[in-house]
């Protein structure tokens, strides 16, 4: 789902998961490559130092065999509740062409979770270009991916 309150230069999708904030906080960061990018693509790289400074890396891998890394850092963890992530900076803040900061948000909503994503852009031409490689439909993909795990844990416990 589409979120109409996004800020200037800004992306969003939020869905309701029927799983606790704690399962699809432990499925995001613990089975990060089995959802993270749409199938059939894959995600046979992932490096998450989950505290502030820590590496942030996905290398995606299309179905021709293309890879595509994605290099960064987080800015804030706060388990089960918030993550803070960007690309303008390596590993030891090794600044690189930035492309956007993401703020995922695992917020308790009746049995299950809200989970939010804004994604921010340095400018209006990098926030339509992502737009325009699928932005809602792959991050759906992947949001849907997420959600079948997290609830698929919940069924399983």
């Amino acid at each position: 789902m589409t979120d109409t309150s996004a800020a200037p230069h800004e992306l969003v999708i939020t869905r309701l998961i029927d799983a606790p904030p704690e399962t699809v906080y432990r499925v995001w960061t613990e089975r990060t490559g089995e959802w993270w990018a749409p199938r059939p693509y894959t995600t046979p790289e992932v490096a998450l130092d989950l505290r502030p400074g820590g590496r942030f890396l996905t290398r995606m891998r299309a179905p021709d065999g293309t890879d595509m890394p994605n290099e960064g850092v987080f800015l804030e963890v706060e388990p089960n509740r918030r993550i803070v992530f960007t690309d303008a900076f390596r590993t030891g803040w090794i600044p690189q062409d930035p492309f956007m900061a993401v703020t995922v948000t695992f917020e308790p909503e009746g049995a299950g979770t809200r989970y939010t994503v804004r994604v921010r852009h340095w400018s209006e031409e990098a926030r339509q270009r992502h737009e325009a490689m699928g932005f809602h439909e792959g991050w759906g993909i992947c949001l849907g991916q997420l959600a079948e795990l997290a609830e698929g844990e919940r069924a399983a416990a």
